[in-house]
């Protein structure tokens, strides 16, 4: 006390400074762990795309396994294959139509042509469909999108169900994407590749 007055420190204003300096960082975590949440949700939901679908493929919409098999697309018939896939991404993928859904099965071998290759080269006719469209039925037989041969060729057949997918953060800019980046190994968007496989009796 001096004077009869009384000095009185006050620091309310301390914690608004504070705040203001710790919200960048604040906004630059969570913006990161949304983005990484969404990329992990589409990753988990483009890998059970597939497996869904191929095992539909090899099995109809219905038991016992007598009736025909599906047809691979187009995606908006809803007995189709890549109907399936389509529908089993939607409300997890921003955009389900873009993906490119390649379906490799019996049921697009061309009638009296057999089925692609032989003995331990054997192959299955495979169509790609996107938005809405198919490409005709044709042989794959190289790189990534090529069905591996069956190890009993004549009996069985490897179906095929196989999603690319170019996934694009929710929230853009490099800042709010470091955990993403640091997966996807540069650039904005990753670009997913998702397939199942299963063996179907020829």
């Amino acid at each position: 006390m001096r004077n009869g007055l009384t000095f009185v420190r006050r620091d309310s204003g301390q914690s608004i400074v504070e705040t203001v300096l710790m919200l960048p960082l604040l906004l630059f975590i969570l913006l990161n762990a949304v983005n990484f949440g969404y990329y992990f949700f589409v990753t988990l939901n483009l890998t059970a795309a597939p497996r869904t679908s191929v095992e539909y493929s090899t099995m109809g919409f219905e038991t016992p396994a007598a009736i025909s098999l599906p047809a691979s697309g187009p995606p908006n018939g809803t007995l189709a294959s890549s109907y399936i896939t389509q529908q089993d991404m939607t409300g997890a993928v921003y955009n389900p139509t873009a993906a490119s859904i390649q379906v490799c099965s019996l049921t697009n071998v061309i009638a009296g042509s057999g089925v692609n290759g032989t003995g331990a080269t054997q192959r299955t006719n495979c169509v790609t469909c996107t938005g809405t469209t198919c490409t005709a039925p044709a042989a794959v037989t190289t790189g990534n999108l090529a069905p591996r041969p069956d190890p009993e060729p004549g009996s069985f057949l490897l179906n095929r169900v196989d999603v690319t997918y170019t996934f694009t953060p929710l929230i853009p800019g490099t800042p709010f994407n470091i955990a993403v980046l640091a997966v996807c190994g540069g650039g904005n968007s990753c670009t997913f590749h998702r397939f199942a496989e299963m063996r179907e009796m020829n």
